[in-house]
Formats: C-alpha cells, structure tokens, sequence
C-alpha cells in the first residue's frame, strides 16, 4: 500500500462510515472498489480479507480489519480520535451505544433491507412491518441520549458514533426502496437532527460527498447516490 490504510468500499454501503471516520481525522488512505454487480464481494480475493464476503474492510498495518464498529472502534483508539479514551469516565457510556448501533440498530436494519435473506418471500412485508416499531423505538432511546449532549454524542463534536447513526438514518429514509418508508421522519428525533445537520456541514462530509455522489444533503434529507465509480443498493 502507498498508504498507512486501504479501504474496500461500495457506494452508500458500511464502507461510507469508515471513509467519514478517515476523513474526519485527515489520515491518508486508499480506496478499491468492490464491484458488487460482479459480486466481487464474493471473490477468493475479498474472501481472503473478509471469509464473510461483507463490506468494508479496512487493510492495516496490523492486517485487515472487517465488522464497521470494529474498525471504528479501533481508529479511535489507534489515533486517540472521535471516542473517549480507555482510561476517559465516558468511555463505558460511549461503548453500550456504539455497541448498541451496530448489534442492535444495524442488525434490525439489515432485517428491514434485506428480509428475504431472514424469511419465505411471502413474509417478506409482515418482517418488515413487524420490525419498523422497533427501529422507532431504537431511535427514540439513542434521541434520549443526544437530549443529554454527550461529548461523544453531542452537535458541536463528531465521533465515530455520530458518523454511524447519520449513515444508518440516511439508509433509513432511503431502503428498501419499493417498500413502505413513512414510518421514518427525521423530525421525530429532534437531538439526533440537530447532530446529523452539523455533520452535514462538516469538511469530511463533503469529501464523502464528492466521492460517493451522495448529494448535498445526505443525512437530513438524503437522495439517492450517483456515484462517480460503482452503484449504490
């Protein structure tokens, strides 16, 4: 690698975190493209760095990375950037939430996108209403705790938290795109707006931008990405 990192990356995928959290800390990286009309995910390539053919993966120095709150969690701590500290008093509190948005948030909202991988094609749409109050209900406890304006949750300071719940909010007013979106409005959290419309305003948000076609308004009022490179589902 000509840089200290190399990111595989699909348009509007978990890869768009990880390329705000690099942005975000001005650290040099690459990226490469995986192909997912060539289902490139599924290479012996790709497989090699993530056996389960998932994006991202972020190559390191200390080898490749995959899981995006595991890469989040490790720039964080490898650059003492975007996160409390080890030894910080707000380093439990932050980790029960950023653990809570990728086990919890993310794994419901791969149900939403994806319920024919979970259930026969005839439930499809039961899953997915059956999973849109819960979702609310995620929304609302993580608004709760924006209300509080946390250090690592707050308006004026991005984390790598911040930057994962504007992804999975934008994903949410956007996916599945046939189905029923209406449940979602972004006015309902109105701590987790304000914080997602300071991201918007932040260098690291236009780079990704620039680079994923995402629009001007990602976060509070996403359109569908018109990449420069690859397509975006």
């Amino acid at each position: 690698m000509n840089t200290p990192y190399r990111l595989h990356y699909a348009p509007d995928n978990a890869s768009l975190v990880i390329r705000l959290a690099l942005e975000e800390m001005c650290l040099p990286y690459e990226t490469v493209l995986v192909d997912r009309r060539q289902s490139a995910q599924d290479s012996p390539e790709y497989r090699a760095l993530n056996p389960n053919g998932l994006i991202p993966v972020l190559e390191t120095p200390q080898g490749p990375i995959f899981e995006t709150a595991a890469i989040l969690l490790w720039l964080a701590d490898t650059h003492g950037r975007l996160a409390p500290t080890p030894m910080d008093s707000n380093r439990a509190a932050f980790l029960k939430w950023l653990f809570f948005a990728s086990n919890t948030l993310h794994s419901d909202l791969r149900i939403l996108f994806y319920a024919e991988k979970y259930i026969d094609a005839a439930q499809v749409n039961p899953l997915r209403a059956g999973i849109r109050p819960r979702l609310r209900q995620h929304l609302r406890l993580l608004d709760d705790v924006a209300k509080s304006a946390p250090s690592w949750l707050s308006p004026d300071i991005p984390s790598v938290l911040s930057y994962y719940l504007a992804c999975q909010m934008r994903w949410m007013a956007l996916y599945p795109a046939k189905a029923d979106r209406s449940w979602f409005q972004i006015a309902d959290t109105p701590h987790l707006q304000r914080m997602l419309m300071q991201l918007e305003t932040r260098p690291a948000t236009r780079a990704a931008i620039a680079a994923e076609g995402l629009g001007v308004t990602p976060f509070t009022s996403p359109t569908y990405a018109n990449p420069p490179e690859g397509f975006a589902t």
